[in-house]
């Protein structure tokens, strides 16, 4: 099974240190978020400098904070810092991260997102040709290809976001989208990439399994909740995607936690979407639900992503419990 991991930093332990022992442990790719606190691209060229053979993607940049040439750039000079092992991950964010952390404008994500993706394409399209592009958002002229190919992978949510995966990407990240909606939702991938000629077969599905493995089943479940929670009530985007699947759970969740009721808003995640939109439970329970998630879905590369409330212990268990040689 090919799997990988979102890094995350626990105890005294470093992204390059989990990304170390992630390799070690055979995992196949690691993934790299950005919020605030720590510049993925930098963290990226630490895990690159310090491993030999596992891939490294950012899941994700947003298209607002860099400019397509600045992310073009980037993906260049990664590709070469890992010998060709890194895959750019974007996406449109949040309002709150583009508007409240950035001062930018979150306006119209799902064009920004495919322009982006669009004169990024065009910047690295090695055809030595200067790039001239006119949008409806950006524009560019008269700089030369930088003649590198890097897979660009997108986390669309919505129906409009997941077109712009099928007309220009390699690959998508979809976070929130109940697993049992996956195909259904991959069908609007589907009808973009063949509308331009592309095989939608060759898109790459790889999306965020939100993961806790404990010995005691409840502090795994209960991890899980928590993390749920976080996203249903702080994203609206992440709300309706989990509403495909649980429309009145997702408001009693987006409810609560807006009205500061962290508690009752984890509560208030179900059974039925634990088990639907991420893995929790003791070692060997984990493992069968994921081996299961992969064989009984159209998921091709599997992220696992360790809950943010997680403990040391837990987070350690989770690496240790999923790791590809354990599956």
């Amino acid at each position: 099974m090919d799997v990988g991991l979102m890094v995350t930093g626990f105890g005294d332990r470093s992204l390059a240190d989990v990304a170390v022992r992630a390799e070690d442990s055979g995992y196949d790719a690691i993934w790299i978020g950005e919020l605030w606190g720590a510049n993925a691209a930098v963290q990226a060229t630490e895990i690159a400098c310090r491993t030999d053979e596992i891939r490294i993607g950012t899941a994700i940049l947003n298209v607002y904070s860099r400019s397509p040439a600045v992310l073009a750039m980037t993906a260049t000079s990664l590709e070469d810092a890992s010998d060709g092992r890194f895959t750019l991950g974007l996406g449109t964010s949040t309002a709150t991260a583009v508007e409240g952390l950035h001062g930018l404008s979150f306006d119209r994500p799902v064009r920004r997102a495919h322009e982006t993706i669009e004169l990024v394409r065009a910047f690295t399209a090695g055809d030595g040709e200067p790039v001239e592009y006119e949008g409806e958002l950006l524009e560019a002229s008269s700089f030369p290809p930088l003649d590198v190919s890097v897979p660009i992978y997108h986390a669309g949510l919505g129906p409009a976001n997941r077109r712009v995966v099928g007309r220009l990407c390699d690959g998508w990240i979809p976070h929130n989208i109940p697993f049992s909606r996956l195909d259904e939702a991959f069908e609007e991938v589907v009808a973009a990439a063949r509308e331009r000629d592309r095989d939608p077969a060759e898109i790459t599905i790889a999306p965020y399994v939100p993961s806790a493995v404990s010995d005691d089943r409840e502090e795994a479940r209960e991890t899980l909740r928590r993390h749920i929670a976080y996203y249903v009530g702080s994203g609206e985007g992440y709300r309706r995607a989990v509403a495909m699947k649980f429309p009145d759970a997702a408001d009693r969740v987006a409810a609560a936690w807006r009205d500061g009721n962290k508690r009752d808003a984890a509560s208030a995640v179900t059974d039925d979407m634990l088990t639907d939109l991420g893995v929790a439970g003791t070692p060997e329970k984990a493992r069968e639900q994921l081996r299961t998630l992969v064989d009984e879905t159209g998921i091709d590369h599997p992220i696992v992503v360790v809950p943010e409330p997680a403990s040391n212990d837990v987070t350690e268990m989770t690496i240790e419990a999923l790791a590809p040689d354990r599956l």
